[in-house]
């Protein structure tokens, strides 16, 4: 398989919910260069992916992959997000520009 093909895509979604108690989607459009699909597991943890090819490309690979894609940030999923130690760690490293 490619990388990023569409089966790729699709199982990477797929191993990642199969990990995590299951996920839920939340598809973000990037203009010409795609669609970003955030990754919700079931026990707070997270990731993403990248569809070069756009959202319905991303809807598609999450649908076939068993991912409820939801239609916007809702105030349960952001909730239910548990940041890692690494991320922490790296955000504590930058600064605000004004």
């Amino acid at each position: 398989m490619a990388e990023g093909s569409d089966t790729t895509l699709t199982a990477d979604i797929r191993s990642f919910a199969s990990g995590h108690g299951g996920a839920k989607a939340v598809i973000e459009y990037v203009g010409k260069r795609g669609a970003r699909i955030v990754l919700v597991g079931e026990d707070g943890e997270w990731t993403d992916q990248f569809a070069a090819a756009g959202t319905d490309v991303a809807r598609k690979a999450c649908e076939t992959a068993g991912v409820e894609v939801e239609n916007e940030w809702e105030r349960e999923l952001m909730e239910q997000m548990r940041p890692s130690n690494d991320l922490w760690r790296s955000m504590s490293r930058r600064s605000m520009a004004r």
